[in-house]
């Protein structure tokens, strides 16, 4: 099966070499399931031609705000509403679930509670996962269609279905522990308090949740769907 994915930010350079891009960690994420990846930089503006040149996207985080001005960003809601439309399934992860929300009709904002750093539980159906976290943005409203299959008591709309289109999870189930490492020594100072990052530091190693949302996002891919509607 071929997805792309839609490369919506960076890792930071200091911990690019060692620990590899977004792409790069949705790939090892993923790894032996029978996936081919093709990868388009939509923050650099690079878009495929069509939404019908893979089986499924897939939509990484970002430093950006989805309601922020960048140019990549009324193009990227362009192609998420086309797809939508043309029923090819989408994934997206913290900024991708941010993005295809908010292109979808929903809300998003800059949380007044500001961050989730490192491990956080969350209850999926009634099954805790604890994953990785990094974010202070948050989908507030959410999209008709939209069902909330994931939740805690900071962020009500973790992780989201729209029918068999999009799947769509706040956390990071890409990322290791040592690249949340990396964020709290090079994004976070001055930024996160300090009180969050003691306690990420505190529950290193308890993110264990990403076996099973990679399960998830692959059987959401996988799952029998009638033929696409055709490009738009």
């Amino acid at each position: 099966m071929h997805i792309g994915i839609l490369q919506c930010g960076q890792s930071p350079a200091q911990l690019k070499d060692e620990l590899g891009d977004y792409p790069d960690m949705f790939v090892r994420l993923l790894d032996g399931r029978g996936f081919e990846f093709t990868i388009w930089h939509v923050e650099d503006m690079q878009f495929p031609d069509d939404v019908a040149q893979a089986d499924g996207w897939l939509l990484t985080g970002s430093r950006h705000g989805a309601y922020e001005d960048h140019a990549f960003i009324p193009p990227l809601e362009d192609f998420i509403r086309r797809a939508y439309q043309a029923a090819v399934p989408m994934v997206g992860i913290c900024f991708g679930h941010q993005i295809i929300a908010q292109a979808l009709g929903g809300t998003v904002v800059k949380h007044p509670e500001g961050w989730a750093v490192g491990a956080q539980d969350y209850d999926f159906g009634g099954q805790q996962v604890t994953l990785n976290a990094w974010h202070q943005d948050q989908v507030v409203t959410l999209p008709e269609g939209a069902q909330v299959t994931g939740r805690n008591a900071f962020c009500e709309n973790a992780a989201l279905v729209y029918d068999d289109r999009a799947f769509t999870v706040q956390a990071h189930p890409e990322f290791q522990d040592a690249f949340v490492q990396g964020l709290m020594d090079t994004r976070a100072k001055g930024v996160v308090p300090q009180d969050l990052l003691d306690q990420a530091a505190a529950r290193m190693g308890q993110a264990d949740g990403s076996t099973l949302l990679a399960d998830q996002i692959e059987a959401f891919f996988k799952q029998p769907r009638p033929l696409a509607k055709g490009a738009a």
